[in-house]
Formats: structure tokens, C-alpha cells, sequence
């Protein structure tokens, strides 16, 4: 059943049985995990960084940005974490997907390139992008698309 709100509790680290409704905070490790909130039970992991999500507390509930789109798991969900509310959005097409993954990894790429360091453990997003489809022509499409669509 799709939550409309979750809890959260801050841990040092994640147990290893996650409860339905919570969102686990770890500061130590700069991660949020919680159960898939259309209640499938996937574990969803989200890296908290400036080049990832951004978790947001104001000592009373927390909200997490940008939005959680699930698209490798079967659910394929996608919501946002606001003060403790789970916000439903819309599904997101392939290619807005192929293209949400191309912009995440220009994302990540530049911020590790302002700091002058490579990513570490990072997500390798051009894996996730279909192989038939190279990441330059994929832009093309993706950009054509757009054109079209204005």
C-alpha cells in the first residue's frame, strides 16, 4: 500500500530489518535508507552529499532532494521525502529516465571536477543508460525530443 507519510530516526548504523514507515538516518555514513514507500519492500539507499541528495532537518521531521525515482526496481515509483510526507509524482518515461541518469552523472562528474578529485564509490550512471543507445546519441534524442516538444 502507498505510504502517504514516514517517520525517521537517526542511527549510526542501519539494522539490518528495516521497519515499514521509517526513513534510517545515518550521519556517520551519509546515507538515508528506507522501504520503498509504495509499500513493494525494496530497500532504497540514498547517498546524502552535495552531488547526491541533500537531507534537510529542522529538528522536528526531515525532507530529502531531489526526488526518489525507483526506476530499476520492478515499482519503478518515484516521490519526494517533505517534512516526513511522502508527495507522489508522476512516472517518469524511459527516456526521461535515460536522460534523468545522463544529467545525474554530468552532475556528479562536475561537482568532483570543481574540487578537483575524482568520484569515489561513486555510481557509474552510463551503465544504467541502454548500451544500443551511446550517451552522445542519446543527448541528440533526447534534445531533439525537446525541440520537438516546444
Amino acid at each position: 500500500m502507498r505510504r502517504a507519510s514516514i517517520d525517521h530516526e537517526f542511527v549510526e548504523f542501519v539494522p539490518s530489518e528495516l521497519e515499514e514507515g521509517k526513513l534510517y538516518i545515518s550521519i556517520p555514513y551519509a546515507t538515508a535508507v528506507h522501504l520503498c514507500a509504495c509499500g513493494c519492500g525494496t530497500k532504497v539507499i540514498t547517498p546524502i552529499s552535495p552531488a547526491e541528495w541533500r537531507l534537510l532537518w529542522d529538528a522536528d521531521t526531515v525532507s530529502l532532494s531531489p526526488s526518489i525515482g525507483n526506476w530499476q526496481f520492478p515499482c519503478r515509483s518515484h516521490y519526494w521525502i517533505r517534512r516526513n510526507r511522502i508527495i507522489w509524482s508522476r512516472p517518469w518515461s524511459d527516456l526521461e529516465i535515460a536522460e534523468g541518469r545522463i544529467h545525474d552523472a554530468e552532475e556528479l562528474e562536475s561537482y568532483f571536477a570543481s574540487r578537483g578529485r575524482a568520484p569515489t564509490g561513486a555510481p557509474d550512471y552510463a551503465e544504467a543508460v541502454p548500451e544500443a543507445a551511446p550517451r552522445r546519441l542519446l543527448r541528440r534524442l533526447v534534445d531533439a525530443v525537446r525541440r520537438r516538444a516546444s
